[in-house]
């Protein structure tokens, strides 16, 4: 008896020590010719995956849609994402609905994403929302490289706890560290920590009672005092809501209850900072009306 106990003990503690979770991974390379973006290279590993390219507005800019094929992150899983911009190529990416970050099983779960944007290009990262469970532990890094007149347009949404189930965020732990970088000097640095508990759920240096809050950036270039102006007007929600002027780009943050909100006031002002520096008007992606 003692000889069989042996082997299958030590049979259940090899499974029992392997890390679960997955390990998802997206490379994309895109490039410009005669004006035109294109997916250059594309890698994808489960549970990411890459729709087709779409170009609603021309050629100039390649829309793309990520999908989590697995319906959202838990604690183990390990996403990591590489996107380079080559010269005057025009990304804008999003997701194909609202990520989900569930409580966890006992394990963190992480997200790097790094991004390289060469000269001339622009990235519109547009995540839809994110909602956060009760009790998730996660970790998002990312990292932006800008070439020299290079450019970055992008957001983050999100809500703590299923509100429409009145759980608020009271255990758990996230984070968000930012960083962008052109020619090795920081343009913005961004860390952000909510432990969960009531003194940061409902205190005032937290997320005073508001289960939603959001960051939009546009980084690369120098913004006119007017256009700050101009983006605080474009504000007419319930919510808190700020807008400034960074060494060379603009910075809005909101905290309050609605996605849709934050979400109309944070396309108004894409809409304004396409228009002023790509020459382009607010081109919608479909899949966000869904």
């Amino acid at each position: 008896m003692t000889f069989f106990l042996i082997p299958i003990v030590n049979f259940l503690s090899f499974f029992m020590t392997i890390d679960t979770g997955w390990r998802g991974s997206l490379k994309l390379v895109y490039a410009s010719h005669e004006q035109a973006t294109r997916v250059a290279y594309a890698q994808a590993r489960a549970p990411l995956k890459m729709q087709r390219s779409l170009y609603p507005e021309g050629k100039v800019v390649c829309h793309n849609i990520i999908l989590h094929t697995a319906g959202g992150i838990v604690g183990g899983d390990r996403l990591d994402l590489d996107i380079q911009l080559q010269p005057y190529a025009n990304a804008l990416l999003t997701t194909a609905s609202a990520g989900k970050i569930y409580r966890t099983n006992g394990l963190k779960a992480n997200q790097t994403i790094h991004v390289d944007v060469a000269t001339g290009a622009c990235l519109e990262w547009l995540p839809q929302e994110t909602i956060v469970f009760d009790r998730a532990i996660y970790r998002q890094n990312m990292r932006i490289e800008l070439a020299a007149g290079a450019t970055w347009l992008g957001w983050e949404m999100t809500r703590f706890g299923r509100s429409a189930r009145d759980e608020t965020f009271l255990q758990g732990d996230w984070r968000s560290h930012t960083e962008i970088w052109q020619e090795g000097r920081p343009l913005w640095i961004d860390r952000q920590w909510l432990p969960g508990s009531e003194a940061s759920f409902y205190g005032h240096h937290g997320l005073a009672g508001c289960p939603v809050v959001g960051s939009f950036a546009f980084v690369g270039q120098a913004v006119d005092p007017t256009l700050v102006e101009k983006a605080r007007s474009l504000w007419t929600g319930a919510g808190e809501s700020g807008v400034t002027r960074l060494q060379s780009g603009l910075l809005c943050r909101y905290r309050g209850h609605s996605t849709a909100e934050v979400r109309r006031w944070f396309v108004e002002v894409w809409r304004l900072m396409r228009l002023s520096f790509l020459g382009r008007s607010g081109c919608v992606p479909r899949v966000w009306g869904v």
